[in-house]
């Protein structure tokens, strides 16, 4: 079933003016909020910001339909990642047609989403629903998911709750039921130098930090151990690695400072917190002892995401729903991170299914298909029909 070229040739016109905003996630997407809330606002739909702490960017929660409980929210993210210094053969900020694909920053990853529901924004409103249509776009989401969580804190605590999420981001618009979660920090310690002969005369924040970081990859070999012989997940445990270490200014002097920063990629069963709280307890005790020679000594850690893992749901309403619109019947899960775990810890059946393929997200010359875009716009038109019961 093809969607009708006019909806089709909207959803490209619209993903063209997307495309160029830069929404780089370092950059405010106030811009983008304002077009496409001056676009929702005047088709009629209730529309809500929720600002981030210094009002640089925005969440944006519109509602088409009755103010009832129930309906489905379309969830999406304005940012993207940077395109600095990689090499891109066309303009990244301006939609550029070629066989079949549109190229440019966020086509995939995952502005041909948001473009598909402002193509059918107008059937939306039009529509005789039962039930509501929300739409949330979030900021922030390419550097931790960091805005989604007050807009679904304002979504759950206002007067009309949905029931049901589907998260566009890319997935070919097959049916993705579980992904890993997002957990990253850093450790960062200070001790006194010294001279390498005078060990009691300071504290080596380098030595130290050795320990905290084995206990790290004491816990990932854990992870690994714990994973069940049915894991779907490639690979199928939960992953924690320590990507970057600093400190240290010459061989034969006691560290000053010492960072590193691991980031960890939990599965559903994994116990971050467990984890986490294993850390701040060996690091309570070492920064004891460094303190014996350095009172001034200390540790700190700080947590930079944490995005929950996705579980699958046991006949979950938006696995069912989604099924329905798409017939895909496969099991399906990733090990990339989105929005879904947050959606789901408040209470909501979340699902994820958006066009494109994540193997373009990030990628220079980033492009979703064509068709990608078409076979969304038929998902949103069927699920409108749902919605009208």
């Amino acid at each position: 079933m093809a969607v009708a070229s006019s909806r089709l040739d909207t959803a490209i016109a619209e993903l063209r003016d997307l495309v160029a905003f830069d929404t780089t996630s370092r950059n405010s997407n106030l811009p983008l909020i304002d077009h496409v809330e001056a676009k929702l606002v005047a088709l009629g739909a209730v529309c809500e910001r929720i600002p981030n702490a210094d009002g640089t960017k925005a969440n944006l929660h519109a509602r088409f339909g009755p103010a009832v409980d129930g309906g489905v929210i379309l969830s999406g993210h304005t940012d993207v990642v940077p395109v600095d210094g990689q090499p891109w053969s066309t303009d990244p900020w301006s939609l550029t047609e070629k066989d079949g694909l549109l190229y440019g920053r966020g086509t995939c990853d995952m502005k041909g989403f948001s473009a598909c529901i402002l193509a059918l924004a107008p059937a939306f409103a039009a529509a005789d629903l039962k039930k509501p249509l929300h739409i949330a776009l979030s900021y922030d989401e390419e550097v931790g998911c960091l805005g989604a969580p007050a807009l679904i804190d304002r979504i759950m605590e206002g007067p009309v709750k949905p029931a049901i999420v589907v998260v566009g981001e890319p997935t070919g618009m097959k049916v993705v039921t579980a992904h890993k979660g997002l957990f990253s920090l850093t450790v960062k310690l200070r001790g006194r130098e010294a001279h390498s002969s005078l060990v009691k005369d300071g504290a080596c924040a380098v030595t130290h930090a050795v320990p905290l970081m084995q206990y790290l990859v004491d816990a990932a070999a854990k992870m690994e151990a714990a994973a069940p012989a049915d894991s779907p997940f490639n690979p199928p445990y939960g992953t924690l690695t320590i990507g970057q270490m600093h400190g240290g200014t010459a061989l034969n002097i006691l560290a000053l400072e010492a960072e590193f920063a691991s980031l960890m990629r939990p599965a559903p069963w994994d116990d971050v917190k467990a984890i986490e709280k294993g850390l701040r307890e060996r690091a309570a005790a070492i920064e004891a002892k460094m303190r014996e020679g350095a009172p001034e000594a200390r540790i700190e850690i700080k947590v930079r995401s944490d995005v929950p893992a996705f579980a699958p749901e046991v006949d979950g309403a938006a696995e069912r729903l989604a099924r329905q619109l798409t017939g895909d019947n496969s099991t399906r899960v990733v090990s990339y991170g989105t929005e879904a775990g947050q959606f789901q810890a408040a209470g909501l059946s979340v699902v994820v299914c958006g066009p494109g393929s994540i193997t373009q997200a990030h990628q220079p010359d980033e492009f979703v298909a064509i068709d990608q875009l078409d076979q969304c716009c038929v998902f949103m038109e069927k699920l409108v029909r749902v919605l009208e019961g």
